[in-house]
């Protein structure tokens, strides 16, 4: 985790400044890989960010796609929104975080999976409620009292809160079948 952290905040910090690279075959699977986490609808529309800090695609609207981590067996990319860019910026170095909007992150391939608990956690354990999600989007909201009426429980069907009571508390949005 602690590496996924370090390469996502050196992308984070690098995003709006990298050139569009000439792209070999393993950027255009890396890019592929990406845009998989995205709606086909904002798919062309999105910027798209590889581990080595090359730009694979030059977006118009708000989101930016990561491919998975390369230390991550199977697939986990992301597409995230302005507000989820400083959510993660937050996460990664351990800082406190407030969204001032309402913000939007996809994971359209699903995840290779996280503590439902532990926003910190690399690995499964019997106490840290363990969790690998399908498609799914997620959602953070300014005020985290909203998240009161939302169940934590993965199982219980439909939307969750994730990492409740941390400042990086958010809605799971399953969209479909879980791993």
């Amino acid at each position: 985790m602690k590496t996924s952290a370090v390469m996502i905040s050196a992308l984070l910090l690098m995003a709006p400044y990298v050139a569009v690279a000439e792209m070999n075959e393993q950027q255009h699977k890396l890019l592929e890989d990406a845009l998989s986490a995205a709606p086909p609808t904002i798919r062309d529309k999105v910027t798209v960010v590889d581990w080595d800090n090359n730009m694979l695609q030059r977006g118009t609207n708000e989101y930016t796609c990561f491919p998975t981590p390369p230390q991550l067996q199977g697939t986990a990319p992301m597409c995230m929104d302005g507000p989820w860019m400083e959510w993660a910026k937050a996460w990664m170095n351990k800082q406190p975080f407030q969204a001032k909007s309402v913000g939007i992150s996809y994971m359209l391939a699903g995840d290779g999976g996280a503590s439902n608990i532990d926003p910190y956690a690399d690995k499964p354990t019997a106490e840290n409620q363990w969790i690998v999600e399908g498609p799914h989007l997620m959602i953070i909201v300014p005020d985290p009292q909203m998240l009161d009426a939302l169940p934590t429980d993965p199982a219980a069907g439909g939307p969750y809160v994730m990492w409740k009571g941390t400042p990086y508390a958010h809605i799971m949005v399953p969209v479909g079948q879980r791993k």
